[in-house]
């Protein structure tokens, strides 16, 4: 691959993975992989001045635009920090700063770099006026109403404390552990999927549209540096003790150093403390402590001279691999799993760590005894990254090599040639049944909150469902048989205070499964679990299929004519219902009453309005976030495109679409209409 290749292909997975953390919260590389990988298009770009792109991902900040708050402009652009992972940078940092200030002596005040949601919080006449997240550096997300939850950012401030006028103050959203592990627990209970991380879980709930759900999960808030015009502090130490003064939290870490010497003793020391804080930290970050020295240094495109981040290296603990065993998932995925002898680290006993697919366990070649090296991704999920090479000796153990047959029911298991994961082919496969029951029940897809994978369990082992219709045919008489005698002749007597706390239970049980007949169509659908559609792909599917029937009659063609629908899903789709066992499930389904087509409302609300028009919808919206103007548009018989064309209808074109597409539209003479003359269209 050429050098102009590799900036191509490094500009497209950083885009992937700036989506991936900031919009999904989901990333896929650890923060020391994704700056590997920017230094290194950095490098190749300033090799090549002639491949100069402005939408390349360096010359941009990440964005965490939700596009479901309104959309604010940051008064000062919050700019992302330089990152460094080891000490020889930290000095070169301190040696930039000495020779930018040409020899005046300066400090760095070290603070600890929380790993949470950045927020800029901004007062007036001593009160919260607004709260915007980081966004992409220019603009972000109002969020004021959510944060007016968090206990520990004051609404008003204390009078006569001597803060300015108006001000504004920046820090980060955190979760803190404990609120971290109930919330995961509670998600447990449920049957919901659990937060990799308090980061995405702290993103997660100021994100969420209702303010009572942000209250309920105890956030909290560190706050970090004050800008204003009128700010009585000339340092920032200085500044940020006055804050702690005016009720803000501050963190009781931050330290003045007065050189090199003194930076590294704080790194080296809270490598170790860091561990015991009620919070995740990644870092540390370094600030020159001189307001009027920060403005001298000034700022880069992306980041401040006059600041940088330490990141922690994750810790890295050695273990002996005891064996290997194997998870069955509801779509007969088989997942391995290391089992090993406890070990401490980064703050909780590990004993077992995903392996992911039978090609990672391989890659690792593992034996059965060796000393193996694991860290926390993201400083919860541990992994294994390799064998400790310092203690392998000639006497290694059998080397471990993955299953060819189900571990439950010992079905010979398969792989096709395009996928990593390994599955066994047997639909009866009892964790493949109750990984089926279980995500049917689950919030996003039927919802029968009164249920639980303990309850599930226990009636599949008495006999009571083997398959989700079979929920539908359970009655109290079933649930709660009354006692009997040695001939079967039931016995009557006055029920205890535990039995009439089971009957109670069991018919909260019928009431969730009754409601669930509700449901529409498209989490029916999704509730089904047919491999590979997921909740989107359900949705997009109902509606423009609109029920079962369509849907099942759909060919391949038909299937691939729908957007963001590709072959797997399509594939996939007809092997379900080519199954007779599916078939039988859905019209038990239907017979018990389920959604199996789009609602008379919901078909009420479809028109021909954008019939065989395609469009492209591009920039940040007021009205409605752009998945909602996405269903406006297939509700309306439109089609959804990604890039503009000849044969695009029309752009809906929000605030700063992005200048490429504007000249393209242009030179195409394709339409752009703003949102008010989408929505005036589709009204008519």
């Amino acid at each position: 691959m050429s050098e102009q290749d590799e900036i191509l292909q490094l500009r497209a997975d950083l885009h992937r993975h700036n989506h991936n953390y900031y919009v999904l919260n989901q990333p896929e590389i650890s923060d020391q992989d994704f700056d590997y990988l920017m230094h290194r298009l950095q490098d190749l770009e300033a090799l090549h001045p002639e491949m100069a792109d402005p939408n390349s991902p360096t010359q941009r900040v990440g964005s965490d635009l939700s596009n479901e708050f309104e959309t604010v402009k940051h008064l000062r652009p919050m700019l992302s920090l330089a990152n460094t992972y080891n000490q020889q940078e930290v000095s070169e940092f301190v040696e930039r700063v000495s020779e930018g200030l040409h020899g005046e002596p300066f400090q760095i005040c070290c603070e600890m770099k929380f790993d949470g949601l950045s927020i800029s919080l901004h007062y007036k006449d001593g009160k919260l006026l607004r709260a915007v997240t980081r966004g992409d550096g220019v603009q972000g997300d109002d969020v004021t109403e959510n944060v007016r939850t968090i206990r520990t950012i004051p609404l008003v401030l204390p009078q006569g404390a001597g803060w300015p006028d108006e001000f504004e103050i920046r820090g980060e959203v955190l979760m803190p552990w404990s609120s971290f592990e109930k919330l995961n627990q509670e998600r447990a209970v449920k049957g919901e999927q659990l937060f990799a991380n308090p980061r995405n879980a702290a993103s997660g709930t100021l994100k969420n549209k209702d303010p009572r759900v942000c209250a309920e999960r105890h956030l909290d808030a560190y706050l970090y540096y004050l800008l204003g015009d009128n700010i009585p502090g000339e340092s920032h130490y200085e500044n940020m003790q006055l804050a702690r003064q005016w009720g803000f939290k501050v963190s009781d870490a931050m330290t003045l150093a007065d050189g090199v010497e003194d930076v590294l003793s704080f790194i080296q020391r809270w490598d170790e403390a860091r561990h015991a804080l009620p919070f995740a930290t990644d870092g540390i970050v370094l600030k020159v402590n001189n307001l009027a020295q920060q403005r001298s240094l000034g700022l880069t495109a992306k980041s401040p001279r006059w600041a940088i981040a330490y990141k922690f290296q994750a810790e890295q603990v050695s273990t002996i691999l005891r064996e290997v065993t194997y998870q069955v998932g509801r779509t007969g995925v088989v997942t391995p799993v290391a089992n090993m002898d406890p070990v401490q680290l980064a703050g909780t006993i590990v004993k077992r760590a995903t392996l992911h697919n039978a090609d990672v366990m391989t890659a690792l070649d593992l034996h059965v005894g060796d000393a193996v090296l694991v860290e926390k991704g993201g400083e919860i999920i541990p992994k294994i990254v390799g064998v400790d090479e310092s203690q392998i000796t000639p006497q290694r153990g059998e080397p471990i090599t993955f299953i060819t047959h189900c571990p439950e029911c010992g079905t010979l298991l398969m792989r096709n040639d395009e996928e990593a994961a390994t599955f066994c082919p047997n639909d009866q496969c009892r964790p493949q049944i109750l990984g089926r029951i279980e995500h049917f029940i689950s919030r996003k897809a039927m919802n029968i909150d009164s249920l639980g994978p303990e309850t599930v369990d226990k009636y599949f082992t008495d006999g009571l469902i083997s398959n989700v219709a079979d929920l539908y045919d359970l009655t109290l008489e079933k649930l709660c048989p009354p006692a009997v005698d040695l001939f079967g002749n039931p016995i009557f007597t006055t029920p205890s205070s535990k039995g009439k706390q089971e009957h109670l239970s069991q018919r909260n049980v019928l009431a969730g499964i009754e409601k669930s007949k509700e449901v529409p169509f498209e989490r029916v659908l999704f509730a089904l679990g047919i491999r590979f559609v997921g909740e989107i792909a359900a949705k997009t599917l109902a509606r423009n299929f609109k029920s079962i029937d369509a849907l099942r009659q759909a060919t391949l063609d038909d299937l691939l004519q729908v957007n963001t629908i590709g072959v797997v899903i399509a594939q996939s789709l007809i092997r379900w219902f080519q199954d007779e066992k599916n078939i039988l499930l859905l019209e038990r389904l239907r017979k018990a009453g389920l959604q199996m087509e789009l609602s008379e409302q919901e078909l009420s609300e479809h028109t021909d309005r954008l019939l065989e028009q395609s469009i492209v919808i591009s920039g940040v919206f007021q009205h409605h976030s752009r998945d909602e103007y996405k269903a406006l548009i297939e509700k309306h018989g439109g089609k959804n495109v990604g890039s503009i064309s000849a044969k695009t209808s029309f752009v809906l074109a929000g605030a700063n679409m992005g200048p490429a597409k504007l000249e393209k539209a242009a030179k195409l003479g394709v339409r752009i209409l703003s949102e008010d003359e989408f929505l005036a269209m589709i009204a008519e």
